[in-house]
């Protein structure tokens, strides 16, 4: 299960190192201009890292968040189930790339035993799933162990970790280990079953706790099913909303476009495509994108770049349009484009926006409006 969830953590991080290589460059007081920023992002963005997932430790940094600030009022509004020993705790929601605070509290002196958390899942892989413990000794979150079937898709994982508790006159109880969780992939609901197994073998088991694992509600409207560009053309409006539908709060939701095309050994560069995106008090402002050090991709984070915090309920509307560039290679027929919703280095959400280019006076395919579906990330 380790590798599996591994393979989840490289896709997300792969993503985040798109936006945040970006975003950087954007940032930069020197960047006037799509070409300026395109030399800029080369620079920024070490050659080796082409092909290569990008490492992540193991454990979190001594910086973040502990147990008082996640656990805290999240654990206090959690579903609770117990059978004596034992008490685990969770949220009834679980949003996709927020950590969601949980909690194992043992009522009695246990010594020395094994904590094992049980999971299944409806709608996504348990492959997918973070489970971490905070250590007040290092004073950081670590990972904890995993084990998992051998199926494609599994449903069906656990994860554990052993505790010693003190036994005797004095002992403070009850003990609660702080713990916290996290779905990287699709929305879906999450049952789990925690247990404690002491040295002698005996188990006690908490009753099970379901929880709806969900995510914000992205709809992405206006971009023609067979869109076809003309060089020097108009350009084709499109518009994505995001409206947060969970119970959390989202410190920082970022998006970012990126783009594909080729042909006749030619490229499209950042001057080849004029993205744009409609800001209250300024009118159509200009994305400049950045060329990728490793292939002949494009891509900008949208506006603002760090992303926009969103409150539950609260909602976002970005509108955009994209034209191709008098200038654009003649070679280059059809390009691929898309969208990406993120939050920290989790996808919310993305959108295909796949288009024909064509020399202006020639024939176009017959453009037909997309539905304006709430199309998340499958």
């Amino acid at each position: 299960m380790a590798v599996r969830t591994e393979w989840f953590r490289a896709v997300a991080a792969a993503a985040a190192m798109a936006v945040t290589a970006a975003a950087a460059v954007l940032a930069g007081a020197g960047v006037a201009s799509a070409a300026d920023a395109a030399s800029a992002a080369a620079a920024a963005v070490p050659a080796d890292a082409c092909g290569a997932s990008p490492a992540r430790p193991a454990t979190a940094a001594p910086a973040e968040p502990g147990p008082s600030s996640v656990v805290g009022a999240a654990v206090a509004a959690a579903g609770r189930s117990s059978t004596g020993t034992i008490a685990y705790r969770q949220p009834a929601q679980l949003p996709i790339g927020l950590w969601s605070a949980a909690a194992v509290t043992l009522r009695a002196p246990a010594g020395h035993g094994t904590v094992r958390l049980d999971l299944t899942s409806k709608g996504f892989s348990t492959d997918s799933m973070e489970v971490q413990r905070w250590v007040p000794s290092a004073r950081r979150w670590l990972d904890l162990a995993s084990s998992s079937s051998d199926a494609d898709f599994p449903t069906h994982g656990g994860f554990s970790f052993t505790l010693t508790t003190p036994v005797g006159p004095g002992t403070a109880l009850p003990q609660t280990v702080a713990l916290r969780l996290q779905d990287l992939d699709r929305p879906g609901s999450l049952a789990v079953a925690a247990s404690y197994t002491d040295s002698h073998r005996h188990t006690s088991r908490a009753a099970v706790l379901t929880s709806t694992v969900t995510r914000p509600q992205t709809v992405f409207s206006g971009w023609p099913a067979h869109a076809a560009l003309v060089r020097g053309g108009a350009p084709q409006p499109f518009t994505m909303t995001v409206r947060n539908t969970t119970d959390r709060a989202y410190p920082a939701v970022s998006s970012l476009f990126y783009a594909y095309g080729m042909g006749g050994g030619h490229a499209l560069t950042p001057l080849d495509l004029v993205l744009e995106q409609y800001r209250a008090g300024t009118g159509w402002t200009r994305l400049p994108l950045v060329a990728s050090p490793c292939d002949p991709g494009l891509s900008v984070p949208l506006s603002p770049a760090a992303g926009i915090p969103l409150a539950p309920g609260a909602g976002e509307t970005v509108q955009l349009r994209l034209a191709v560039a008098a200038t654009a290679p003649a070679a280059v027929t059809s390009a691929e484009a898309g969208l990406s919703v993120q939050s920290g280095d989790t996808t919310l959400a993305s959108a295909a926006l796949p288009f024909a280019v064509s020399a202006a006076g020639a024939p176009a395919p017959v453009t037909a409006p997309s539905p304006g579906a709430d199309t998340q990330r499958r």
